[in-house]
Order: C-alpha cells, then structure tokens, then sequence
C-alpha cells in the first residue's frame, strides 16, 4: 500500500481544509516545496497534490508550486483541482507530474472522460468525493444524485491508474476514515482504490490495509503529528 502525503494549495501555501470548507482554512507553510522536502526525508515516493484555487476556479492556478515539488526530483507526484481540459493534462504531464486526478469533468462528462483516458491509459485518477453516498464536485462545492458505487463502476472499464475516494464528513476531522464505505467500495471494483479523508492513525493504515486499499492519502494528521510519514509507511509495508 503507498503512502501519499497531502499538500493542498491556496495562493501558493500549503493549506488544509477542515470538511472541504474554504472558511476553515489551516495554513502550515509558506513555500509547499519545503514541506514536500520534510515528505522525502521521512521517506515518502509519492505526494499527493491538490490545488483547491483550481478546483474552484476549473483550471490549474497553482503551476508555480507544483513545478517547484516536482523539480526536487524525487517523488512521484499526483495532482488534482481545477483539471477540466486537455491543455491543462498536457501541460502537467509536460512539466512531470506522474498522473492526474480528474473529478468534477469526469462526473459531469463522462464521455469525455472516457476519452482523456484512452489518450493518456494509465496517468489519469478518478476523484470521488462524496458527503454520505453521493458523490460531490466543484471542489465539494456542489453535490449529486450520482452514488459513488454506481460511478465507480462505470468508470472500471476504463484504462485509469486508481480510483480516489474521499469521505468529506471525515476529513481535517482527525477523526478516523470511513471504513465501511471504502470497504464497499474496493469490494466493488476491480480497480485500485485509494483512500482519503480522516486517516490519522497506525491503526487507520492497517484497518485499510486490511480491506485491501491500494493508496492511502494522509493530510491533517501529519501536520498536527499524530501519525508522521515514516509510520505510516512502517505500518503500510507490513499489510
């Protein structure tokens, strides 16, 4: 199972949201490179970006840091917020971001997604974000009648690298991920699942560990140090 550090992005510092509300806005650092540099010293390969000024606005915002992440050169880099075009899927795969999570275009076009998947098999991640069993968009702005396992589904044909599935109610919330969903979820599909929203413990790791996540994406937790890269990778590489 990897483990994926999360840096998420407003006007070019690293942030988290608490419940995905722009109003509740922790900022830890200024320069979102450091914090990715203090990642790969604990021994992170993958990073997990989100830039929440994209998701808002439907296009990318935050170029600058990411390419400063991705130049350190040495984590695999995942971006997501604001992906809605192909311009905007050239130009970071161009730069080196490793693959990219598309949702809100994805759940309202899904023809299109369809087809940015055949162009570019294997670097594209569907973002699924839901409040209970529906799934939500524009930044979890908006929320649909669509359910999670029924997108999902639809979506496995597909040549994606993963599927992401993020619990808003749980997360900034430091309070465990949602289980039982993931669960269903991964139970669903044949396609790899990462999981989001709410991990915050070693216990967490190895609960999903257990119900056979592929990924699990880690934010506030590291940042308020209740669990630190390196543990949760100890507890991943034991599943």
């Amino acid at each position: 199972m990897d483990i994926l550090p999360a840096i998420d992005l407003i006007d070019g510092k690293c942030v988290r949201l608490v419940q995905g509300q722009y109003d509740k806005k922790i900022t830890y650092r200024d320069k979102p490179s450091d914090q990715a540099k203090d990642f790969i010293n604990e021994g992170a390969q993958w990073i997990h970006v989100i830039d929440l000024d994209g998701a808002k606005a439907g296009k990318p915002v935050n170029i600058e840091a990411i390419e400063s992440i991705v130049a350190l050169g040495r984590l695999k880099v995942e971006v997501g917020g604001g992906i809605r075009d192909v311009e905007s899927i050239k130009h970071l795969l161009y730069i080196g971001v490793e693959r990219l999570i598309i949702g809100t275009r994805a759940i309202k076009e899904f023809d299109w997604f369809a087809d940015m998947c055949k162009k570019f098999p294997g670097r594209l991640v569907l973002g699924l974000d839901a409040r209970d069993s529906k799934v939500a968009t524009h930044g979890w702005l908006q929320e649909t009648e669509e359910t999670i396992i029924d997108f999902a589904q639809k979506a496995a044909c597909l040549p994606i690298a993963a599927i992401i599935y993020t619990d808003i109610s749980k997360d900034g919330m430091l309070k465990g991920p949602n289980i039982d969903r993931t669960a269903n979820l991964v139970q669903s599909i044949d396609v790899p699942v990462i999981a989001a929203g709410g991990v915050t413990t070693v216990d967490d790791i190895t609960h999903l560990g257990e119900i056979g996540v592929s990924g699990a994406v880690i934010g506030r937790a590291l940042y308020e140090g209740t669990i630190t890269v390196k543990e949760a990778i100890k507890a991943a590489s034991i599943q």
